[in-house]
């Protein structure tokens, strides 16, 4: 099992971008799939979570409607588009996989939100 994060980068407050997870290594379109991230010197918190098939989204109060997260099990790929970025939400970004718990995590990709 792999995870790949990629698209973080350096955005100005107010920003978007749109990371990615590449998943190998089992079938992608059986699990849920989550968005966890870790501001600097903080603990881990949870973002979002998809069902198997997109048709049930979850997200922590915070990012409602500024955050949306999707994926295309065509493509093994899992996203999460972050909009009206705010000082609150920089942090390594990690997909995980759920399986009874989240029994799987990528290395993250790092978003930094700054003018």
């Amino acid at each position: 099992v792999q995870l790949v994060e990629s698209g973080g980068g350096l955005v100005q407050p107010g920003g978007s971008l749109r990371v990615s997870c590449a998943a190998s290594g089992f079938t992608f379109s059986n699990y849920y799939m989550n968005w966890v991230r870790q501001p600097p010197g903080k603990g881990l918190e949870w973002v979002s979570g998809i069902n198997w098939n997109g048709d049930v989204t979850h997200y922590a109060e915070s990012m409602k409607g500024r955050f949306t997260i999707s994926r295309d099990n065509a493509k093994s790929t899992l996203y999460l588009q972050l909009n009206s970025l705010k000082s609150a939400d920089p942090a390594v970004y990690y997909c995980t996989r759920w399986t009874f718990g989240m029994d799987y995590w990528g290395d993250g990709t790092l978003v930094t939100v700054s003018s």
